[in-house]
């Protein structure tokens, strides 16, 4: 249910295009609603060429903040007046906040993750070998994050110069120390790394709907079951990778948890106040998930 509307309602909202299926609103509303606060969250379709204006308006209408997805995570930087470090070594921009007349930008996807899987498993990932499979931007937050967390990760995409871009890009972010690879997502290169991974990461959108049989990990090769699996998608909630995975003993997780603890540091950022966990995890998990 959402908070009730009324002329001290605080606005807040998602820049995406298209935006209609996002989760977004029901698990705001329903932690604002938990905690009494008069915010509303809404759903704000912008097409790409628009998205300067809309960033205008929105200041000038008083929006406390505001998420940003697909495709304005990049493009969004250019009409910001500061940005987070995180967002800076990143280079995308997933979180806005309106303050003091000036337009600051986030990326907690990173922080999200991170908090969603080591609240799933229980431990943290110091010293974990990860593999991740893709070199998008969501691999980028995730790899940047796990690898400031002291984790080992090697990235495999399918055009390895696009894995070598993403690491060379994050190492100037990295301590020196950094333990960080990549390569090219062939069934030899999983193979050889999978075989001594703790956790493998699939940040590809091989499996999300429409195209629920696609996955990335090669035909034929057995996954190790002493690995953790973790598809970042969330709609299905069990992909082909992560049953390929099941079948083989292994633990599995999908990304409704990163999805979640992603809102809850925006919820920080926007209230300054902690979010009921258990009220947002319900909210998204209740209606069901279908993006």
């Amino acid at each position: 249910m959402s908070p009730r509307v009324n002329g001290h309602t605080r606005p807040l909202g998602l820049l995406g295009y298209p935006v209609e299926h996002s989760l977004g609103p029901l698990m705001h509303n329903a932690a604002f609603e938990a905690l009494g606060l008069n915010y509303c969250y809404l759903p704000l379709p912008v097409a790409p060429e628009a998205l300067g204006q809309a960033i205008a308006g929105l200041s000038a209408m008083g929006f406390v903040g505001a998420n940003v997805t697909f495709p304005h995570k990049q493009a969004v930087m250019s009409y910001l007046d500061e940005l987070s470090p995180e967002a800076q070594a990143i280079g995308a921009i997933n979180t806005i906040v309106f303050r003091e007349g000036k337009r600051l930008g986030y990326n907690v996807d990173g922080i999200g993750f991170l908090a969603g899987l080591t609240s799933a498993l229980g431990i943290p990932v110091q010293g974990q070998r990860i593999l991740v499979m893709g070199a998008g931007g969501a691999a980028r937050a995730a790899v940047y994050t796990l690898v400031k967390a002291g984790a080992s990760v090697t990235v495999l995409n399918r055009t390895a110069e696009r894995a070598q871009t993403l690491v060379n890009s994050l190492r100037p972010h990295l301590p020196a120390s950094a333990s960080l690879d990549w390569g090219a997502l062939t069934p030899e290169a999983v193979a050889d790394r999978a075989s001594g991974a703790d956790i493998i990461l699939n940040t590809t959108s091989a499996g999300m709907l429409p195209n629920v049989e696609a996955t990335p990990w090669p035909e034929g090769l057995p996954f190790p079951p002493s690995a953790v699996a973790y598809d970042m998608i969330y709609a299905p909630r069990e992909t082909t990778f992560l049953r390929t995975a099941k079948a083989a003993g292994a633990r599995t997780l999908n990304g409704l948890n990163m999805l979640v603890h992603q809102g809850v540091q925006c919820f920080r950022l926007w209230t300054g106040q902690q979010p009921p966990l258990d009220v947002m995890f319900a909210a998204v998990t209740d209606q069901g998930v279908t993006h």
